[in-house]
């Protein structure tokens, strides 16, 4: 877990390819970091996913109810929810075959980490993907 070469890979290295990131819990209030941080990713050439139930489209995009909707296989699937939700998101990467899971900081579960990881998940987790992107293009 949190592998200085597993964030560089989830991160596709930039400034290589676009990589899609599907955001569970992304929110269209732009005061929260569940937006300003997508945003940022977006603004830096990946393509997001919004996964949030109560919310129609946010960035330009269509929002999903869950990961099973979205149209494509997303890269890296960035979690913007309580710890208590992490073992549901994990069983559905599971039976997906989704392989990157990175935790937002200050959410942590530890048991959902392990069990991702069993089941061949790369797990970053209490990390901000906006940081650690920063630390990669910025030095």
């Amino acid at each position: 877990m949190n592998e200085p070469q597993t964030i560089r890979e989830m991160l596709g290295n930039p400034p290589a390819q676009p990589r899609t990131i599907a955001v569970i819990g992304l929110s269209d209030n732009p005061a929260k970091p569940s937006n300003y941080v997508p945003t940022y990713m977006q603004q830096h050439g990946y393509r997001i996913l919004p996964v949030n139930p109560l919310v129609e489209s946010v960035l330009g995009e269509k929002s999903y109810a869950r990961l099973a909707d979205l149209p494509i296989k997303p890269d890296v699937v960035n979690v913007f929810r309580l710890p208590k939700f992490l073992p549901a998101i994990v069983d559905e990467m599971l039976e997906l075959g989704l392989k990157d899971i990175w935790v937002q900081q200050g959410i942590i579960n530890l048991e959902a980490a392990a069990r991702a990881e069993a089941g061949g998940i790369h797990v970053v987790m209490d990390r901000c993907i906006m940081i650690e992107h920063r630390h990669l293009t910025i030095g």
